[in-house]
């Protein structure tokens, strides 16, 4: 299949575009993953054959010690770093089959990334900014779907304002914006409050968790804070590259004693 892209004159042409994703099943699987850093002695086993499916209009926390496998498992679910061994499926496609321009282009279309740095940049608007993942797909944004997404995010007023004339917290907001403007798929977010205040996390987390119950959106959170975690439908825990539990309907408590029992020190 084909995608249209834009060279520098302008002119569109077609590029390999992934297949389309399947109805039903998961958003993003991951089966028998595994993905290791360095060599020898100096070798880390980041996922030790981790399993794992992410279904359409669900909000899943990852939790875990520190070395856990948490970044790591976000960085492969979103194709943004291949597996050693195993396969994972997002939006239907297979990363590790893709070429690079197919790839960029499942990323672009298919997925959204919010991350605890807004990533803003400071001499646009907040408009220009949402827009940016538009343009960069050789598309002209169209002021109404801008507009929407910036009123879905309770920043209809704020379009043109700078980075530097917002909050963090209206900041995430914006980059939120931008992950939503092309509709994707699935969601990825690291520590999406971690550079918030309190009640502004909470805020933020509010969104995300609207953006499920109202838009159908698929979630995958990174965090460490199981006030964050309890937002979610699910919460799964990791340790040493695998998944040592699940749980569904969290909440701050339960979500905080399973922690502790993971970070607990082993006699």
């Amino acid at each position: 299949m084909f995608a249209i892209t834009r060279n520098r004159n302008g002119k569109s042409s077609p590029v390999e575009s992934p297949p389309e994703a399947k109805s039903g099943g998961a958003v993003v699987s991951l089966t028998d993953v595994r993905k290791t850093y360095g060599r020898g002695e100096n070798q880390v086993v980041a996922l030790a054959g981790l399993s794992l499916d992410f279904t359409a209009g669900t909000f899943t926390a990852i939790m875990g010690p520190s070395g856990s496998g948490k970044s790591t498992l976000l960085q492969c679910a979103a194709g943004l770093d291949a597996v050693d061994s195993g396969r994972v499926l997002l939006a239907g496609a297979d990363p590790g089959q893709l070429s690079q321009t197919a790839l960029t282009v499942l990323r672009r279309e298919r997925v959204g990334f919010i991350f605890q740095s807004f990533n803003l940049l400071p001499s646009l608007t907040a408009r220009q900014n949402v827009e940016l993942p538009l343009r960069f797909a050789g598309q002209r944004p169209r002021p109404e779907d801008v507009a929407k997404v910036l009123d879905e995010v309770g920043l209809g007023d704020r379009a043109g304002h700078l980075p530097s004339e917002l909050s963090g917290g209206q900041q995430q907001r914006v980059a939120i914006a931008r992950a939503l403007v092309t509709r994707p798929e699935v969601l990825f977010a690291d520590e999406p409050t971690g550079a918030l205040d309190s009640q502004t996390s909470r805020d933020v987390l509010a969104l995300l968790r609207r953006m499920v119950a109202e838009h159908g959106h698929t979630i995958v959170m990174v965090t460490h804070d199981p006030t964050a975690a309890a937002h979610a439908d699910r919460v799964v825990f990791l340790a040493d590259g695998a998944v040592v539990d699940e749980m569904a309907q969290p909440t701050v408590e339960t979500v905080a004693a399973r922690m502790a029992r993971l970070e607990a020190p082993t006699c």
